[in-house]
């Protein structure tokens, strides 16, 4: 048995602080202690160093990852005052996302040694430890406290404990090796005959309140409700042996059954059954984490969402009947229909879930919830949903990039969790999506019925934030005032003369404009910004040479946008820019050798300025351009007092923002000629604009320092 029931949601709203602190704590080390037991299936240091997929880091990176992630949201939450190893926590900082099935990541990185990650990991265990014992605390935990963060820390290794545990599933059989209390489910059998049960009419209300006792993450708050028109639902999940069927029948090269997506990931990945199976001369076998073993034909199949829709296609063919998955209000359907609204608060619900049984799927049959099998657990079920806000969405000011990247078409819903979902994954309100291509501990179950409306449309950005600067870089002039990013690349391009045009950087490059405007001259440009969102849409720009977004136009209307880069000229500009999200005071040791650095509007929103003036020289070759431009509007809330490059008295005189540039810059910089005034205006409603003057200053990096 791998029985963890302290591996739950805790009652953040516990009125007691110390009865909650003692939780807390318990639940920190519990999830830290599991998440490093994980890693002790790795058999050999190759293992931690070879990548199990070419879409992912190694599993070295996910083991200090999830420690970094820590420090990082701590230090946010103002519950850290600085950091316990800067190099680490650059390195470990940002994974790969879930990329698209053909875009191969050969990016090399020095990695640590594992004794390193390990001696950091108890370093941040430490250090997390001593802020829950001495923190003050007053109840209860919600969305507004600066303790946030810690069941944000925990929740986030509790994911990477299941992610973690499908690459090590993908990894080579020889670098892992059996653990005891990683051990799998040893029941085979026969696969059980599936059948259609009957789910009457009724309405889902979905989202939770910020008032809700346990952790969420930002795409579960807000409301959404729905009425359902009465459908089927298969008793079972689909099973290795119903699966074989589709396999056995050609599926996987009957191109009918595959939709667009489906069929180019297929023939891309050559893939001819799922991906955890394997044939051997005796028969089919199945791959588990640390083992292979006979196929059990009475486990749930474990298939990504592409090969799912591939087999209800098939069976709708099959049977004359509109089988297809799930949507995501239908599963909630589920969920009533079966008694289990109530899961949240009974813990101890019968499941292969929350690593209370083995470390694996199980038969099919084996946990009832009323007249369905596995409503919830042993593995996640796709649905047809692609992951788009509840109406009340907001994101969290310290974790702003978990779910807006996903509101792209391209993220489907899975739902009900597996045998290794802990904490929040095991809360009906979870809300997670994975491109369709990509493999969970996932399977499915088939409805037949109606098709359903679809989900809101996502596509169109409707953040606030994130679509003002969407018109700010790429939208219409206002005022007779210039586009502000490419006024800035003119002039930097200017000041570098004949000089060569090799490499730039924007640095603070919000959404992108000035790295595509500076990618008309040179060969490379790369554009780095602390946020994940608005890195998002220059992503979305390079790709996809568009976006779209909504602008406010007074109450709750609104106008629509859409711009290109072919209206902007810029379109042969795409392949010669990278985005990647980064901290202009910690960046990688890698990010050097720019003949210019262009950081716009960037140094009043630092944390340390200084850090970044001290040493931007040293990323930029002798004679390389540097131009700052910034409104010096200083605030608390982004800069410490004290780290204020200007803007106050000293010896009793004014000391000026380009005074402090001069006291930091002057060793390695000359000035080019005096600093001047560019304007900018940022829109926010069709009758109110903010109209700023930035001061830009040019330096040129002295060819001996």
């Amino acid at each position: 048995m791998n029985g963890s029931p302290e591996l739950r949601s805790l009652n953040l709203a516990d009125t007691d602080p110390e009865r909650l602190r003692a939780a807390l704590l318990a639940d920190f080390h519990a999830t830290f202690d599991r998440y490093e037991q994980l890693f002790d299936t790795l058999a050999c240091e190759a293992a931690w160093y070879d990548k199990p997929i070419a879409l992912r880091h190694p599993l070295i990176f996910y083991f200090g990852h999830t420690a970094t992630f820590f420090v990082n949201k701590l230090l946010l939450a103002g519950l850290l005052g600085e950091r316990i190893n800067p190099r680490f926590e650059s390195i470990f900082a940002v994974g790969v996302d879930e990329m698209s099935w053909d875009d191969l990541d050969d990016t090399r990185y020095d990695w640590p040694g594992v004794d390193e990650v390990r001696a950091y990991r108890n370093q941040v265990r430490q250090t997390v430890d001593r802020l829950i014992r001495d923190t003050p605390l007053m109840p209860p935990i919600d969305w507004h406290s600066p303790w946030w963060a810690i069941p944000m820390g925990i929740e986030h290794e509790r994911i990477h404990l299941e992610t973690s545990s499908v690459l090590i599933r993908q990894h080579r059989l020889d670098y892992v090796q059996p653990h005891a209390d990683w051990s799998p489910c040893r029941a085979h059998g026969p696969a059980p005959a599936n059948a259609l049960v009957n789910i009457p009419a009724g309405e889902v209300r979905l989202g939770k309140p910020l008032t809700d006792p346990h952790y969420g993450w930002d795409n579960e708050y807000g409301m959404h409700q729905a009425t359902l028109p009465a459908f089927q639902a298969s008793r079972h999940l689909v099973s290795n042996g119903e699966y074989l069927a589709f396999v056995e029948a050609g599926g996987y090269a009957d191109d009918r059954w595959w939709d667009a997506e489906g069929l180019a990931w297929r023939q891309f990945a050559r893939a001819a059954h799922p991906t955890f199976w394997i044939r051997h001369a005796t028969g089919w076998h199945l791959r588990l984490m640390t083992e292979e073993t006979d196929l059990p034909l009475n486990w749930p199949v474990e298939v990504n969402n592409l090969e799912a829709r591939a087999f209800c296609a098939w069976k709708a063919a099959l049977s004359s009947l509109p089988v297809r998955l799930p949507s995501e209000d239908e599963w909630y359907r589920l969920v009533d229909f079966c008694g289990l609204s109530a899961v949240d608060r009974n813990p101890e619900i019968n499941g292969q879930w929350q690593l209370t049984h083995e470390a694996s799927s199980c038969p099919v049959d084996r946990f009832a919830h009323g007249p369905l099998f596995d409503v919830v657990g042993n593995v996640w079920q796709w649905t047809q949903t692609p992951t788009y806000p509840f109406d009340g969405f907001a994101v969290h000011p310290i974790y702003d990039d978990f779910t807006t990247p996903t509101f792209d078409d391209r993220h489907d819903l899975l739902k009900g969790g597996s045998w290794v979902s802990c904490g929040n994954e095991a809360q009906l309100a979870s809300r997670y999506a994975f491109r369709r291509h990509f493999f969970q501990h996932a399977g499915f179950r088939y409805v037949v019925g109606t098709p359903p409306a679809p989900a809101p449309v996502a596509t169109y950005e409707t953040d606030e934030a994130l679509a003002q600067y969407a018109e700010f870089h790429f939208g219409d002039h206002y005022h007779a005032v210039a586009n502000f990013p490419a006024t800035l690349a003119a002039l930097a391009v200017d000041a570098m003369g004949d000089a060569p045009k090799r490499q730039a950087l924007d640095l603070g490059c919000a959404t992108g404009r000035a790295s595509f405007e500076l990618a008309r001259h040179f060969d490379t440009v790369t554009g780095i910004d602390f946020s994940a969102r608005f890195i998002g849409l220059g992503v979305q720009m390079a790709k996809q040479g568009r976006i779209r977004y909504t602008l406010p136009e007074e109450g709750e209307l609104v106008t629509y946008r859409e711009r290109t880069l072919a209206e902007l000229g810029l379109a042969d500009t795409a392949a010669r820019v990278q985005f990647w999200q980064g901290d202009a005071c910690n960046l990688k040791p890698n990010f050097t050798g720019y003949d210019l650095i262009l950081a716009a509007n960037l140094i009043d929103r630092l944390h340390t300025p200084r850090q970044f003036l001290d040493t931007v020289h040293e990323r930029l070759n002798p004679g390389g351009v540097l131009l700052i431009a910034s409104p010096y509007t200083w605030l608390a809330e982004h800069t410490r007092r004290e780290h204020w490059l200007g803007g106050f008295k000293q010896d009793g005189e004014s000391f000026t923002t380009l005074d402090g540039l001069h006291a930091v810059l002057d060793q390695n910089f000359e000035m080019l000629g005096p600093p001047r005034d560019v304007p900018f205006v940022i829109r926010e409603t069709r009758r109110k604009f903010q109209h700023t003057l930035s001061e830009v200053t040019l330096w040129r990096r002295r060819e001996s320092t």
